[in-house]
Order: C-alpha cells, then structure tokens, then sequence
C-alpha cells in the first residue's frame, strides 16, 4: 500500500469539500491584545483577532504572566512526570483546592486540558459504574462523546435539550444499573444554554447522577465565575462539575470537581490522569491567580458583555445573520463551506481581520459559519471596522441579509 498516496487523497477530498483547514501563524503581544502579527510567505502584517477562546484577555494579564513566570523561574519549566511518580506540585494542591471552593465541592481533581478531563472522567465513570447507561446531550462536544465510546458503557442520545426528551429516554431504560446523564451548560457553536434545573430535576426523579461541562461558562458567569451552575444557585445539585482553564481563565488544564470520593476515584482509575505527564506547576500557579482575581473581580465580565452586546447590535443594523442566544458567542451563520472560508482569508488578506471559519465536522454541513467571540478588549473602533467588512463581503458573495 502506497501510505502517503492514501493520506493526499483523503485530504484532497477535504479540499474538494471545503473543509480542509489552513492555520495562521500569528506572533502574540500580551501588551497589544486584541491585535496580533500574521507571519507569512510574503511578509508579517497586523491583525485584530476576533474568535481567541482566552474570552476575558486573562491570558495577557500582567498579574497572570507575572505569576506564571515566577513559578517558572522558581520551580521550573515542567512537572517532571505524571504526578504519581514525581508528586503533587504545591501549585497542583492550592490549585485542587481553588476549584473545589469556586463550585463549592469538596474535591478537584486536575487534568492537562478540558478535553482529557472529559475523556478520562467520563471513560473512567461508564467503565466502571455497575450496568451503567450514559444519556448524551446530541450535542455533546467530541470529547465527551470520545470519552462516553471509550467506556464501552451503554449510551443514550437524548434531544439537545430537552429533558422532557430525557425523561422519556430514562424511563425506557431497563430496571437496574447506574445512570449518567451528560450535559453542557453552555454550548460552543451555537451559544445556547442548557435548562439545567429541568435536566436536574429529571435526573433526580431517577436517581441518576449527573455530569456538567462548564468549560464555556467558567469565568464568564455566575457572582464567582464558577459559570452558569453557579449563576443560577444549582452547584450544589450537580454530580460532578468539569471545567478548563485554557479559556475564560486564560492559561491551560482541565478539571473536575464533585465529592472528595469521587474525585478520589477518578485519580486512581483514570489512564488518562495517571499515565500521563502532569500540568506545570507555572501554569498551575498562573491559573489560580486568574480564578482568584476573578472571583473578586466583575469588571472584565461585565465590559466583555457589553462588547458582546455592542457586537450583536451592530451586526443586526446591518442585518447580517447570527444566532440570537443568550451567551457570549456569537456565530454569524453564512450556510456554505466555500464562502465560509472565502470570507475569512479575505477579512484577514484585505482588512487585517483574523477570524476562522468553523465548518465540518465540527458544525453540520450546511451550519458553516464565522465564529465571533469579543472580549474586554476590544475596542469600539475595532468592532466597527469588523462589521464594515462583514457587510461589504455579504455584498460580494451575495449572502442573504437577514437574522438568523
């Protein structure tokens, strides 16, 4: 078998597809963000990026890098192993404590990102739960449906959304054996938010226990930042909580939080916590000097969410489609592969203008859109200068203007 021969024409029939994705090289200034450098064959340019997940700017804070880089010089550059042979950081430990106190549980447990967090708690959980069955949100992200396969545990896909859809799926379900249900609270491509006191108040009424990803929403909601669970008063009511810090906090890692026991249980059959090199502690301490700020501090919540607002306005004065939802993402639906792209490489050829086109199979074919995330940091100006754009490209590729 020719293996390269294979693997060019699987990715040609990417290209064919318009799906197949081209990544930017861009050089980061903490000092200058929202804007970045674009490197290139012919030469660097500036750009304002428009769809980084790092949603509050924490990531470019100066408390936050001052506090990664002490670590750092103090402590080094890595762990030095996974955690069961070279030990449990400090930073790891105040860390655990931190989040297990955000979402008020007594333990937490950490990862090296949200996607193994997802992976290695719910593979561990289905495998080893007595006759358990999993009942997945359909729109569950891809780490927490690789996690659900890779248990072998049985599975149930419920409506996006829809508990009483959820109710009718655990009632079917045979007599006998654990029930996991898996949620998130807020979802990424769309933005829409799960109604987690129904999904809470039908798993209850079965005994089931329940897993919330909070990866969108952590940092961004609630008095604390511990998301929506804690905005809406039902922490308490969730199972087990997941989270990452590689986005409204800024830095790297996943984790969960639930029951000491729990937590416990997790860390000591999880493959994906034990054999696997552990988080730096550097990173560990920049991430807990960002949850710690933020659970003082609104202002960043509250000016993202005004730039969220401003964004949303201006784009329905020029009636450019996007999804009406009530969080801080906001997709500006454009329904084809090939002007999905075609808009992105020229808001960033022509306008200096960085924001990647989020296509199959990541979203539904015919679903393809432009992702738009603002943040504290951007400016009136730079908004402005975004819809501009949008609209006289809408002209070009001769989109429909209308909300979505």
């Amino acid at each position: 078998m020719n293996y390269d021969a294979f693997f060019a024409e699987q990715l040609d029939q990417l290209r064919a597809e318009g799906n197949y994705r081209v990544f930017a090289e861009l050089e980061r200034d903490a000092t200058d963000a929202p804007h970045a450098t674009m490197h290139g064959a012919d030469k660097a340019r500036p750009v304002t990026v428009w769809c980084s997940n790092d949603y509050l700017g924490m990531g470019k804070s100066a408390f936050v890098r001052q506090a990664v880089a002490d670590a750092a010089l103090k402590d080094g550059a890595g762990a030095g192993g996974t955690r069961n042979i070279s030990g449990t950081a400090t930073q790891h430990v105040a860390l655990e404590a931190e989040l297990a106190d955000l979402h008020g549980k007594e333990a937490a447990l950490l990862f090296t990102s949200g996607y193994v967090s997802n992976w290695a708690s719910l593979s561990t959980l289905g495998a080893h739960l007595p006759g358990c069955t999993i009942l997945s949100d359909e729109m569950n992200h891809a780490s927490m449906i690789e996690g659900i396969r890779h248990s072998r545990a049985g599975k149930v896909i419920w409506k996006h959304n829809d508990p009483e859809d959820l109710n009718r799926k655990l009632e079917a379900l045979p007599k006998g054996g654990a029930r996991l249900i898996a949620f998130e609270s807020v979802y990424s491509m769309d933005g829409d938010i799960a109604p987690i006191a129904e999904i809470l108040d039908v798993a209850e009424a079965h005994g089931a226990m329940t897993y919330l990803d909070e990866v969108h929403a952590v940092g961004l909601y609630g008095p604390q930042g511990g998301g929506i669970a804690e905005r809406e008063g039902l922490a308490h009511r969730v199972s087990l909580i997941e989270g990452t810090l590689g986005k409204a906090f800024g830095v790297m890692g996943g984790y969960i939080a639930g029951s000491a026991v729990m937590c416990d249980f997790v860390r000591s059959f999880a493959s994906g916590f034990i054999f696997t090199t552990a988080l730096p502690p550097a990173l560990a301490a920049g991430a807990l000097t960002s949850i710690r700020h933020l659970r003082r501090s609104d202002l960043e919540r509250r000016r993202q969410q005004a730039n969220v607002a401003k964004l949303r306005a201006r784009l329905d004065a020029m009636r450019l489609p996007h999804l009406d939802n009530p969080s801080h993402i906001v997709p500006v639906m454009v329904g084809d592969p090939f002007k999905a792209k075609f808009l992105s490489d020229t808001l960033l050829e022509q306008h200096g203008i960085y924001v990647q086109p989020i296509n199959y199979p990541t979203v539904p074919k015919g679903t393809e859109r432009l992702r738009i995330t603002p943040s504290p940091l951007h400016t009136d100006e730079d908004t402005d200068r975004l819809v501009a754009a949008l609209s006289d490209l809408w002209s070009q590729c001769a989109l429909n203007r209308a909300v979505a």
